[in-house]
């Protein structure tokens, strides 16, 4: 095996890092339609996971800010914001699978997307590491 990081390994990490920014933006613009207008997610059906919609966009705010946080430092190579990345998409994929009745496609998107980076994370995120201690990043 090589010391040096595959491209294609450091990209799939790229694509992780900049995954969860989006994630954490779209997390935070749910969030904030929540907390202003929060007649605008309509349940059509009666579903186990009943939360109050002005709670809801706090905890959507919130967690956005800590996923496009965590990916900031991903594209960083920290080591610690893989682990913080992984932990905060597993809770976005978890947190977004109790949006489903609100807005099913758009959940199902994001819960795909969430898979995508912890692959990313967990298989690849060395990589990104590695090239960022050596300054290689051409």
């Amino acid at each position: 095996m090589s010391d040096s990081p595959s491209d294609v390994a450091v990209g799939t990490t790229v694509f992780a890092g900049v995954m969860m920014i989006m994630i954490g933006v779209l997390h935070a613009i749910q969030g904030v339609v929540a907390l202003f207008n929060d007649e605008f997610y309509v349940v059509g059906e009666e579903w186990v996971f009943t939360v109050d919609i002005t709670a809801w966009g706090w905890m959507q705010l919130l967690l956005g800010a800590l996923v496009a946080a965590a990916g900031f430092f991903v594209l960083n190579g920290a080591v610690w914001a893989r682990t913080v990345g992984v932990i905060v998409a597993c809770l976005s994929i978890i947190a977004t699978f109790a949006w489903l009745p609100y807005y099913p496609i758009w959940a199902i998107l994001i819960i795909s997307i969430g898979v995508l980076v912890v692959w990313a994370l967990t298989v690849h995120g060395g990589d990104i590491t590695k090239r960022a201690q050596a300054g290689i990043y051409e």
